[in-house]
């Protein structure tokens, strides 16, 4: 960091500019992807297609930001900016020009907008793997706080990029992908000439060896299974041998470091399960879930919420300092909670957007706090450790957090159905205060992990087909309303993070209070 020991403002926020550019790609290819004009009429693809076209951008994301983690401090910060920059911009061009030739040449097209989502996970999880060291280098003492504020990045680059495709209204999609060269050129050119710093578990001498230890075979294994569950979902009819190579990854990583990792770093990395769940997994389905039930654009309630997490991040420090990462954590759960419950039974605008609200505030420290604790309880686990869990959440999220939460739905939608008077009274469809079988299909995903019953709509359909419209109504209104009362069920999440983070407190007041470790060079 030059001469000075004053940390580099440029450099922090060419970061967080990155950042901003990896929401702006991320919000205006799913935008793209839920245009039936585009996938539908243009492209022709199913609804199968266009989840496989929104999955590539998500699973390599995570798992870009594990392994781009391993190599970082060797190949170095300013390689790693200038791979991510250079991967958005091709993902800019694939697009634009994808769609250009989609009249003429469909096949061609779908092949770019594919794969230019594949180049433009891989460039936006190499942003998370180089901006979240380096700030965490550049202000070693206040890890929590410059984190937060980094990440108000994210929300923000999603209310930017959001408001301004809803406002482009008809301009074509080609310009409207072309908003992601903004950015990018920013921050490229802003961090070409800026001089990274060491990473702290580097200029301390931590070796890499002692780096992977910290993560251990038991972060390993975590990762090994979720890469297995997501590889052999996104990449059909090859299970042995991505079972062989996930397990092989993790024994490596355990006979080299010969260690299992330690042991908070374990707990840190089970709670992103639940923690991404509760962020990412809810923003993903808030929408259509609400959407069922509001007469506004319930796209609307997202852009609110990414504004509340954008402030409150961005005026992180006071608040950091005031309650200290572990109560802040307890309370940013207990209003997640909340949220989610008065979510699930709030009706009309007012009510709905104050319930939105609570849940705003909860979920707006969760990432970037957890970030700051791994950072400073772990420092000798350097980039690897705290790149992890963004990974770890990432790829949590998208393997189990999506899928339950559907699970969720579909089993508040039987449980609803078979709580109406209306539906008790149809023949055959309630028995015994529970819906018959015949209108019910047994599911399992991830090999029985996630099992649920779901309703077969075309029995219920048969079953109710003689039944008076107020009965009809009833049914569809119960089953419109469900999606939104399963967020209740959704607060396990944060709960079961409650729970964890109160116990963690009260095992750091045992030794004396929290306090962030440091690493010497003599280390």
């Amino acid at each position: 960091m030059s001469d000075s020991d004053k940390p580099s403002m440029a450099l922090f926020w060419g970061c967080f500019i990155a950042l901003i550019t990896t929401a702006f790609g991320f919000i205006t290819r799913m935008f793209l992807l839920d245009d039936p004009a585009i996938t539908q009429e243009l492209l022709g693809l199913d609804d199968a297609e266009v989840g496989m076209f929104k999955g590539i951008q998500i699973w390599p994301f995570a798992i870009s930001i594990i392994l781009f983690s391993l190599i970082i401090d060797k190949v170095g910060y300013k390689f790693a900016m200038i791979f991510a920059a250079a991967s958005q911009i091709i993902w800019g061009i694939m697009g634009i020009y994808g769609l250009s030739v989609a009249d003429t040449n469909p096949e061609l097209a779908k092949d770019l907008l594919l794969w230019g989502g594949l180049i433009l996970a891989l460039g936006n999880g190499t942003v998370e793997a180089f901006i979240n060291p380096v700030v965490a280098t550049l202000f070693d003492k206040e890890k929590t706080k410059w984190l937060n504020i980094l990440h108000a990045g994210w929300p923000g680059g999603l209310v930017i990029a959001g408001i301004a495709v809803i406002f482009m209204g008809g301009t074509s999609w080609e310009v409207k992908l072309g908003l992601i060269f903004i950015p990018a050129v920013i921050y490229l050119v802003m961090l070409i000439r800026c001089q990274f710093p060491v990473q702290e578990r580097v200029a301390a001498g931590v070796s890499y060896r002692d780096m992977l230890g910290e993560f251990g075979f038991g972060g390993a294994a975590v990762v090994a299974i979720l890469m297995f569950l997501q590889l052999d979902e996104a990449i059909a009819g090859h299970s042995n041998t991505w079972m062989i190579l996930c397990a092989a990854m993790a024994i490596g990583l355990g006979v080299y470091t010969r260690s299992l990792g330690r042991p908070l770093m374990f707990v840190l990395i089970l709670l992103m399960t639940p923690l991404a769940t509760t962020e990412i997994g809810t923003d993903g389905w808030i929408s259509g879930i609400m959407g069922k039930v509001v007469t506004f654009n319930a796209g609307w309630i997202l852009v609110y919420t990414s504004v509340i997490m954008m402030v409150l991040r961005f005026y992180a420090g006071p608040i950091v300092h005031r309650l200290q990462p572990l109560p802040l954590l307890i309370l940013s759960s207990i209003l997640a909670i909340a949220g989610l419950v008065a979510l699930s039974g709030a009706s009309g605008p007012n009510l709905i957007f104050a319930a939105a609200t609570l849940y705003a505030l909860g979920k707006t420290f969760f990432w970037p706090t957890m970030l700051g604790i791994v950072s400073e309880q772990t420092p000798r686990g350097g980039a690897l450790t705290l790149n992890s869990v963004s990974g770890i959440g990432m790829l949590a999220v998208g393997v189990l957090g999506f899928p339950y939460i559907g699970a969720l739905q579909e089993k508040k939608a039987v449980s609803e159905l078979a709580s109406l008077e209306e539906a008790q009274n149809v023949p055959g469809l309630v028995v015994d205060g529970s819906v018959a079988s015949e209108a019910l299909q047994d599911k399992s995903i991830y090999y029985g992990s996630i099992s649920y019953q779901s309703l077969e709509a075309e029995k219920v359909d048969a079953l109710i087909a003689d039944q008076s419209k107020e009965v009809k109504d009833a049914v569809a209104a119960s089953q419109d309303g469900s999606g939104q009362k399963a967020l209740a069920n959704m607060a396990i999440f944060p709960l079961i993070m409650l729970i964890t983070y109160v116990i963690m407190y009260f095992y750091f007041k045992g030794k004396g209070g929290y306090k962030p470790l440091e690493l010497s060079a003599e280390a």
